[in-house]
Formats: C-alpha cells, structure tokens, sequence
C-alpha cells in the first residue's frame, strides 16, 4: 500500500464538513486532487501506482476496503474495456472477463458506503445493471470535447453544470494509438473533478 491519508481532528471534521472520499481505480489523481484542495480527505486507489503525488493506495481495492472501511464517499471509474459499446464488436469471446467486470461493478454499487457515484461510458451497464441516473458531457464543465459518460449514484444529487462553453470535439475518440492512449482516454477532465468536489462535497 502507499502512503496513509491524512486524518483531520473531530473539531476539523464538524467545522469543515470533511469528508473522507476513496477515489476508485483511479491513477491519475485528478478527482482525488479535487477534493483534497476542497478540504476534504480523499486517497485514490487502483493496481497501478499514482502518476501525481498525494494520498494513494497501489493495489486491490478490496484490500484498502479491509484496511479502512469507514469512506463517506466512493467515487469508482471501473474498467469499461468489457463494458462500453466502443469495445463491442470485441464482446464475442471474452463473456467470462465481462461477467467478472459487471460482478466487479455491481460490488461497487453494494458496498456499504452513503454516498456513491460509479462513472462509466455508454454500454452495457444499462442493461444488465440498470440505467445510470445522469450522462454528462465535458463540453457542460468548460471542457470544448464530447465524451457521453454515464453517472450512477447513490445518495448523491446529479451534478450541474458550470460552464458550458462551445466546442463539440470528439478528441478522446480520436487519440491515436500508442502505449498511453488507455491513459490518455481514461483521465477525468479537471472541471469535471471540481465540480464533483464543490457539489458532492457538500451533499
């Protein structure tokens, strides 16, 4: 595991509202950073280790769900390889890692935490889970870009937008291949991550 996340005193925690956030399956560290500037206690998770500084756990998620299990919020980006309709025309074949993807996503969204948002893009989520309670674009947060991406929440309100700005490019669908293009695709935008922080960490 990697470094502790920081504790804030009871004082702290009454007076600023702190929450204490697990960011799931997240390397980048955007949406932890996010909540972490907003004052809240937020560490980030995944099998990979952060590529920023800050509070992170490297490895499986169940065992940082073992170690510290009292989170006021999860915010989970599961893997969409076995989920998302860009990867359909892949699906034949690999029924098994899809079920293990749809068992890992439906574990997420059981996990006994009050607030839980869990983002993925359009695919089968919606079927056989069930319809996500909000689809955002980028282009509803400052970012000029399109990328549909589906919210499915749990004691959380959906989130508004903050700055609808012009632009409709499609640019993470066209990032060209290369060793980081899963990366490149899979980043949260920052207006985004602020604006789950300003809205979620106030929920």
């Amino acid at each position: 595991m990697g470094d502790t996340p920081n504790t804030a005193s009871s004082n702290e925690l009454t007076t600023r509202h702190t929450l204490r956030v697990l960011v799931a399956c997240e390397f980048s560290g955007v949406v932890r950073d996010a909540f972490n500037k907003a004052g809240h206690n937020a560490t980030s998770c995944d099998l990979i280790p952060s590529e920023t500084p800050g509070p992170h756990f490297t490895g499986d998620l169940v065992e940082v769900i073992r170690a510290l299990p009292k989170w006021d919020l999860l915010i989970a980006f599961p893997p969409c390889t076995h989920l998302a309709v860009s990867g359909a025309r892949w699906f034949s074949g690999k029924s098994n890692e899809q079920e293990q993807a749809i068992r890992f996503v439906r574990a997420l969204l059981d996990l006994d935490i009050p607030r839980i948002a869990l983002e993925n893009p359009i695919g089968i989520l919606s079927t056989v889970v069930r319809k996500p309670d909000q689809i955002i674009q980028p282009w509803q947060f400052g970012h000029g870009e399109t990328k549909a991406t589906c919210l499915w929440l749990k004691g959380l309100p959906k989130l508004q937008p903050t700055n609808i700005v012009e632009g409709r490019k499609p640019r993470v669908h066209h990032e060209p291949p290369s060793p980081d293009r899963w990366k490149n695709r899979s980043r949260t935008y920052h207006g985004i991550a602020e604006a789950m922080a300003e809205q979620w960490g106030h929920a």
